[in-house]
């Protein structure tokens, strides 16, 4: 599984996976418990796929972070969230030695390190990699679309002349 459909809700402990869209939101299954909630549009949900960390060069995709904590960790689990803020700070600096110090905040490095270590108690953690593999691959699948569109547009106007 990749970070596609991993979510993080805004007002509920845990990571949740995307599991069915309707009209007024979406279902969502708990990782930590297993129990499904419905939410609704107006909820702030993120995708864990979307979200980036600030370096000074730019901005790193979660995904790469998570790749660089499994590769450090042998895929096993990261140091506690719970630890000391000098000690986060420390650990984050040898997973990603550029990151933005005065942007990125010890809350920032918690919730990374608490998402990684649910992410790895679920076995989730070993498709990291491949996940971000798939990634150039689909982006040339990507750019066909649209080369596509226009040709299906032409066609239907010529239908209707």
């Amino acid at each position: 599984m990749n970070l596609d459909k991993i979510l993080a809700i805004s007002g509920k402990p845990g990571l949740y996976v995307l599991k069915v869209q309707t009209r007024t939101g979406f279902v969502a299954e708990s990782l930590l418990d297993g129990k499904k909630i419905t939410v609704n549009l107006k909820s702030n949900v993120s995708l864990l796929s979307e979200i980036s960390i600030y370096t000074y060069e730019g901005e790193k995709p979660l995904t790469e972070v998570m790749q660089k904590i499994a590769v450090k960790e042998n895929k096993g689990q990261a140091i506690s969230h719970k630890e000391d803020n000098a000690t986060l700070s420390a650990y984050f600096k040898e997973i990603l030695p550029e990151y933005d110090e005065e942007r990125v905040y010890p809350s920032d490095i918690k919730k990374v390190l608490n998402w990684y270590n649910t992410l790895q108690a679920k076995g989730l953690v070993t498709d990291l990699a491949p996940a971000a593999a798939e990634t150039p691959e689909e982006a040339p699948a990507a750019e066909e679309k649209p080369k596509k569109a226009p040709a299906a547009k032409k066609a239907k106007a010529k239908k209707e002349e």
